[in-house]
């Protein structure tokens, strides 16, 4: 046990190392620019002057001194993140660079530090086929290192994948709007209607990861593969093009409908492959939303 506890605390301080230098040094800005505050605080007065709008005279202070004063107002800029994570069983699958965990978890620690650095808050929603752990909201490095020793040694209770169900205690437990990454293979149907609910209150951003071999097989002939999720275990013949095609349409077509989803609800979507350069594709998506 103390070794598990040493190995844990060294991966945390290498993904520490890792993630925290790509957010120094790429994702600074780009962060900023993708998630401006959504609402406006009041900052100070000032003397009114020819063509301000008359509705943001500050009458007490006005009164008070005998001469117009307009209030100011500024961009909010403290946000809230929340990170869905799917800790389902197929996210432990894996054949390339790193599994589907792995990725989750370097994804989750550089949205992480890139929100702390902006002086946000993080939360942390783990998820299976139910609601598993809920980590409130909170700032701070330290916060954020519990984040991720957590995401390395948390063992879900079940295996399976429900994110109608997570969308909908997220949609139940937090009323303040939030920026909220959902990362997971989504390997879950019928969450367009929870979906859609969280969109409307949220800014709401899908990180789908998957695999090379989620995607096709490789002619290596007949294999016997099994269901993370379920269990079950059936035999494939990878010598026939038929199948590896059919496999190759499969994966197709859950991803289009993962799409869909998204773009109905008004949320985005990326998507990542495990032995993909993640920094890239962060890169790309925050510039695109600046």
């Amino acid at each position: 046990m103390i070794l598990e506890t040493a190995e844990i605390l060294k991966k945390v301080r290498q993904i520490e190392i890792k993630t925290k230098g790509l957010t120094n040094h790429i994702f600074a800005g780009e962060y900023h620019s993708a998630f401006k505050g959504r609402g406006m605080s009041f900052s100070e007065v000032r003397d009114y002057h020819f063509g301000d709008d008359v509705r943001s005279i500050d009458w007490n202070v006005t009164a008070r001194f005998n001469h117009p004063f307009v209030k100011v107002f500024e961009e909010e800029r403290e946000l809230t993140v929340m990170l869905l994570v799917d800790m389902s069983e197929s996210s432990s699958f894996g054949t390339q660079k790193r599994d589907k965990r792995e990725l989750i978890t370097e994804l989750c620690a550089v949205l992480a530090f890139s929100a702390i650095k902006n002086n946000d808050k993080v939360g942390v929603i783990f998820f299976s086929d139910g609601m598993e752990r809920y980590i409130p909201p909170k700032k701070g490095k330290s916060h954020i290192l519990f984040i991720i020793r957590e995401l390395l040694s948390f063992t879900p209770k079940r295996k399976g994948t429900n994110i109608k169900e997570t969308l909908r205690f997220f949609n139940n437990a937090t009323k303040k709007r939030s920026i909220v990454f959902l990362l997971s293979d989504f390997l879950s149907g019928n969450y367009q209607d929870a979906l859609n609910i969280a969109a409307k209150r949220h800014d709401v951003v899908g990180i789908q990861v998957y695999d090379q071999r989620d995607r096709e097989l490789p002619p290596v002939g007949l294999i016997q593969v099994a269901d993370a999720e379920t269990g079950t275990t059936q035999w494939i013949d990878t010598a026939d093009r038929r199948v590896r095609q059919y496999y190759e349409y499969q994966f197709a077509q859950h991803a289009q409908y993962c799409k869909n989803a998204f773009m109905k609800s008004g949320a985005e979507l990326m998507s990542i492959r495990t032995d993909e350069d993640y920094v890239k594709a962060l890169q790309t998506f925050f510039l695109n939303r600046a």
